[in-house]
Order: structure tokens, then sequence, then C-alpha cells
């Protein structure tokens, strides 16, 4: 690979500002390298697209540089290059000073969020450049980056470098250290094609760690697709891994070209989520001066990384609006982007992603109350508000929103859950309340059919995974909610004394008393039939946990079995059916099926001899 790109750098840092000659050649000065790539960018003097060099300062810290257009005709390129950037060096002229294009660039930098760099007075060999420094510190005063260290420089000369270099190194020792096992995003800013490599792209390593080898996922306005990565460079060099903050070249197997351009990502497989619609909190470049979400055209640009999507804007609140995006980008909670109007060439907000899976808007209202609940949002991504406002969410897709690992195990310790689900503990408790409901409702219409099949409660209540039912019972119960639920063999019901028509509780009563008094004496039909049990009415019982069946037309009270076991033990180490029957009480017709469900059960064996023995 080549292309100027990808050993790896402990910061990157965009250098922006109006004049695009002084720009250029400081990069120059101050690494040896062209920036500019283009022959028509070196024969008019000014930057067309972005630029990349790199040096490795005094102290041993390599820097690289990502050289941004100052033309406004090329402010999309511009944006492009400083999206993923940490840091800025801020170029103004002595002898030009401030300029209408430096304070788009300035305030495209803190829409994103940039608050670390240097303001560096370029060309001070051809005027005095005090003028020009009070004037841009005075241009940057209200903003984010008011108050930046400013070094004054001559290119031409070298006088200014050696300083620059010292505060270049103070400015990167400064940084905050980037978190090298975050997910991937690697937004594109180049695509390029080397024979006997194929496709190679470039971009910014905000965070995380690409591997030679890796499988990712590549994201375009097409759609996604899994790319292998054939191989790495940084900064030059070959590399079998890149971490953040670097810049990196990826050299993509079996990806044609034309598949990829600026503005695609690069990602950590099923770690994001693609949306094409946010809700967003809206913020002025400068103090004092909100943006008035009334006043916004209905269309603007989205920039964020390096790409440029077109939105459909919908104010909510007094500083939040919903955007309906061209194509889907990946976005997270707290993520900062810039919503530019290309008509008037001008940005016009910065934003913060406040969700990235936000609630339709269809019946009347629903849009103040979003704007409400906006309001109290903080652009943090937290697990317990998030599943406090959605009431039941994946794990993962919290996690891929923008929440830590680390939050979701914590929520996950208090949340009921299942199967990757979580459910917000406040929603649970309404839901067991719901399903006590639809038990109730259900055992009105047919008594003797009582509970719900599990697969029928989940869907009454409209949970997405039917293991979350038990997870939420379970919940209730530890809350000390009495919903007269029990969970017993794949159905929801109430406790019988809840769940059983008055006329079977009477019969159901006497014929436990029966049973107490003989238990292995099992009802005769003719018993059974006296009391008003038919079969409907005995299969109810059985539904409820009342009785135990254990052949067809033999029902005994529950735990009849580990009752007949005690008896048994008392047999000797082998005993004969006749024995047991005795033992029992009972008849042939009840001790052979008990016999059966306690070998099939594993406990009593078969000897040789046909009798039997507890295992």
């Amino acid at each position: 690979m080549s292309g100027n790109e990808g050993r790896s750098a402990r910061a990157v840092v965009a250098t922006a500002g109006h004049v695009d000659h002084g720009k250029s050649t400081l990069v120059r000065a101050l690494t040896g390298m062209e920036p500019d790539r283009w022959a028509e960018e070196r024969r008019r003097g000014m930057t067309i697209d972005l630029g990349f060099a790199w040096t490795t300062l005094a102290s041993g810290t390599t820097v690289a540089f990502v050289d941004v257009p100052g033309h406004e005709r090329f402010v999309t390129a511009m944006l492009a290059g400083v999206g993923p950037v940490p840091a800025v060096l801020l170029v103004v002229a002595a002898d030009e000073g401030w300029m209408p294009q430096s304070a788009e660039h300035v305030d495209a930098l803190c829409a994103l969020g940039v608050r670390h760099g240097l303001l560096v007075i370029t060309r001070s060999d051809l005027m005095e450049p005090e003028l020009a420094r009070d004037e841009a510190l005075e241009h940057l005063a209200g903003t984010p980056l008011a108050g930046l260290r400013t070094v004054c420089v001559s290119a031409a000369t070298g006088s200014g470098l050696d300083e620059l270099r010292d505060a270049l190194d103070d400015l990167i020792a400064g940084l905050p250290a980037p978190d090298t096992t975050a997910d991937v995003r690697l937004w594109v800013d180049r695509a390029f094609t080397i024979r006997g490599a194929g496709t190679v792209v470039t971009g910014t390593l905000g965070a995380g760690r690409i591997r030679v080898h890796d499988e990712l996922e590549l994201l375009t306005a097409e759609g996604a697709r899994t790319v292998s990565v054939r191989g790495l460079q940084s900064l030059g060099a070959d590399a079998t891994e890149a971490a953040g903050v670097s810049r990196v070249a990826v050299n993509l197997r079996g990806v044609p070209r034309e598949a990829v351009t600026r503005g695609d990502v690069l990602l950590t497989p099923g770690a994001w989520l693609a949306t094409d619609l946010l809700d967003a909190r809206l913020h002025g470049i400068r103090d004092g001066i909100p943006v008035d979400v009334d006043d916004l055209p209905a269309e603007l640009s989205l920039h964020i990384g390096a790409a440029a999507v077109t939105a459909r804007v919908r104010p909510l609140g007094a500083d939040t609006v919903r955007l309906r995006l061209r194509h889907p980008l990946p976005l997270r909670v707290g993520d900062r982007a810039v919503l530019r109007d290309p008509g008037r060439r001008v940005v016009a907000a910065g934003l913060t992603v406040l969700d990235v899976r936000p609630p339709e808007l269809r019946r009347r209202g629903s849009a103040t109350r979003r704007a409400a609940q906006l309001a109290t949002m903080t652009g943090v991504a937290s697990a317990a508000a998030e599943l406090a406002r959605r009431g039941i969410a994946r794990r993962s897709e919290l996690i891929a929103m923008g929440v830590t690992r680390p939050d979701v195990d914590a929520v996950a310790r208090v949340a009921p859950g299942a199967a990757g689900w979580l459910v917000d503990p406040g929603r649970a408790t309404g839901i067991a309340a719901e399903l006590a409901a639809a038990v109730a409702a259900h055992d009105t219409d047919d008594p003797l059919d009582p509970g719900l099949p599990t697969e029928a409660a989940r869907r009454a209540v409209g949970l997405p995974e039917p293991r979350l039912v038990e997870a939420v019972l379970r919940h209730a119960e530890r809350a000390g909610s009495d919903t007269g639920l029990v969970l017993r063999d794949g159905r929801v019901a109430r406790s019988a004394a809840r769940s059983l028509p008055p006329a079977v509780r009477a019969a159901m009563d006497a014929l436990r008393a029966d049973l107490e008094r003989t238990p292995f004496a099992a009802p005769e039909a003719a018993r059974l039939s006296e009391l008003g049990l038919g079969p409907r009415q005995v299969a109810s019982l059985v539904k409820t946990g009342e009785l135990m069946r254990i052949a067809d037309g033999v029902v005994l009270l529950p735990g009849a079995d580990k009752r007949a076991l005690e008896v048994l033990a008392d047999l000797g180490p082998e005993f004969t059916l006749s024995a047991a029957r005795q033992a029992l009480g009972t008849s042939r017709r009840v001790a052979v099926p008990l016999l059966e469900l306690l070998a099939s059960a594993g406990h009593t064996v078969r000897t040789p001899d046909g009798g039997h023995r507890l295992a």
C-alpha cells in the first residue's frame, strides 16, 4: 500500500483555517512531507482535498496531521477531515488575518466538540503577527476554543517552529487517552485502488483496534456487507494491527473500488445500530446565541465523521429536533455532529444525539410529550434511564446505543431478564398485573381450562420472549406483589383457591378428605360422578395441581408418589406387586400404574425374577 497513509500516532491533529497556502507550507515545514496530493493543489497554492502528513516530536511522540481545505467551496471535504479528530491547529496568516471561512471552521469544530488545539499565526515574516493573533483570539472568545495557546511562526524562515513542536508535545500530552478496547467505527475519507493489493480505504481511527484478518462490517448508503482486512498500514508502514487514535489505511479483500466512497464506515460487526431516525439536542456555537429551531430550514446536511447526509428536520422542543436521514448511519447516544445549511453555506447548529431508536409520533400530543421527555435527557447513555423509557430492551441493543457494558451489567442485577432481554423493574410490576388480569379474563370465559400457555401469556402482555414471563413473575414475587399466579407445566395459572369454580372447589374438598383417609385408594368413576367431577373437571384439577394423574382414570393427591416410596421402603430390599398393593392399601388398578410411574422416574427397578426393588 501507499498513499501517505496508515506507524501509529499518539494523536491526529487537523490543520484548519482560511489560508490554504500557509497551512500546507506549515505542515510541510513541520514534517518534511507534501500534504497537497494533487498537482492542481500545488499549482494553485490551494488545498482542494484532504492531505496527510506526520512527524516525530522531540519527546518521541508521533503526531499525524490531516490538512483540510480552507476555501468555502470545499467545506464538505473540510468537515470530513475534522470530524473524527480530537485536536486542531487553527491557522491564521499574519498578512491576511481572520477571514469569514475561519469563522465557519471554528463553528464546525465547536459543533463537533473539539476542545483541544493550538492557534498558529503563520507568515509572521511578512507582517507583525500580534494584530492577527489578537483578532483571532477575539473571534474565539465565547466559543469552547477560547484561550487557545498561540504560537507565531514563519515556515519560510523557520522562526517559531521549535516552539510549535514543543507546544504540540504539550497539547498531545493533555489529550484524553483513547479506548483501545472500544468498538471500531472508522469513517472512510479516501478510497483508492493499488495494483496488486486491491481496494484501500483510509480514515482516522478514534478508538478501538483493527488487526489483519479481522472481519468488519462495511456500511454504505446501499447497505451493509461483511469485509475482511487483507492488510494494514499506519503512517506509511505495514502493520499487523492499529489502535486509536491513528491514521490507518486498510486493504479490503474482495471489495471493488466503486463499492466504497467517502462517508462510508467500517464497523465492529453487530456492535452498532444503523439508524435513519434520531432525536437530538441542538446547541449554538457561541455563548449567548441559542439556536431557534423554528427558524431552521426543513432540510439540512448532517455531518459526522467523514459522512455528509441530507436530513429532514422536525422541531420538537425549544432546542430538540427529530431528524430523518436520507440513509442510515451508525450512531450512538452522545455523538456530536454538525447541521449545515448548504444553501446559505453556514453551520446552522451543532447537535448531540439523544436517542437512536426514538418512538413513533403518531397520536395527538405525542410530539409534545416527547419534547418534555427529551428535555430531561442529557446525551449520556444510561442503562437505567434507557430501560425506564423503553420498558423492555435487549442488552446488546443498549450497548449498541452507547451504554457501557458495566452499566448494563449493573442494571441486569436488579432488572428481570431472560434470553438477552431486560425489563425495567417498574414495567415488570405492571406486566405482572396485566398477566393476572389476562389469566382472570380467560378463566372467566373458560373456567374448566384454567390458565394460559406461556406463549399465549406472552402475547397477551406484549413480551418479546416467552421466558420473560417467568422472569416477570419471579420479580413480582420478590417485590412482594401478590399476583396470585403460578407457572406450572408450561402454563400461567391462578392458584387453585382463586381459579376453581365453587362447585368444583367443594367437590375437590370432599375428594381430598377421601384421599387423606386412604391416600392410594383412587376414586372410582362412580365416586367421581357422585361428586360431579366429570373428565373436564378432573382435567382442570390436574392442571391446577390439585390432583396428580397416575394413569387414565386414576388420580391421587399430589405427592402420592413420594408417600408411596416411603411405604415401600419398609418392605425390604425386594418386593412383589402383591406385597406393594397390600402395603399401600389399594387395588391392582392403582398399584400397577403407580409402580410403572416410580420405575419411569428411576425410583424403582425390576428384578430378574419379576419383582421390584428401590433404586
